[in-house]
């Protein structure tokens, strides 16, 4: 058997084995990779997998709170992503402000303009752990860092307190 997802495709509602089902996902103009994550102990029916479509709805919501949830942490020197901005913000050439943040000057790096420059990655999508529901991987981009700022968020859409780095 299996249920048809509008960002999945067709999804195997299979009771057994551990697997990841990549979908995608337009965000501001951009495709996102998506990857639902199902374990061997989760239950997978036709309604959770329409729930996964109906959450996806307000990724845009989500990836906002997840923006502010940064910026707060910014004022915080001792949180992953004030120390991700300062090791990924030091040292920069012009060209590189340029390109990854989209000012001319190093002076001009606000906290605003770094959370701007954050771009998501990708979303995982795990239907059998309710607190932990999405994780959102935000990098500064392709080329730049292969690091990434990870943000969970239940499946109300609420953002973790805590904001990694990996």
């Amino acid at each position: 058997m299996e249920a048809v997802s509008q960002h999945f495709g067709p999804v195997v509602l299979s009771t057994s084995g551990s697997r990841a089902v990549p979908g995608t996902f337009s965000v501001e103009g951009a495709r996102v990779p998506l990857e639902l994550t199902i374990s061997d102990h989760d239950h997978l029916d036709e309604a959770a997998v329409h729930k996964v479509d109906y959450r996806l709805r307000f990724l845009p919501e989500l990836i906002d709170s997840v923006r502010e949830r940064i910026a707060q942490e910014l004022d915080d020197d001792e949180s992953a992503a004030s120390q991700f901005r300062h090791f990924h913000c030091q040292n920069l050439g012009n060209g590189s402000v340029k390109k990854v943040f989209g000012v001319e000057d190093p002076a001009e790096l606000t906290p605003e303009v770094f959370v701007r420059a954050l771009r998501l990655a990708r979303v995982g999508i795990y239907p059998g752990q309710p607190e932990r529901y999405f994780v959102l991987d935000l990098t500064l981009g392709e080329g730049f860092t292969d690091e990434m700022l990870v943000a969970a968020a239940d499946a109300d859409g609420v953002v973790d307190d805590e904001i990694l780095w990996d």
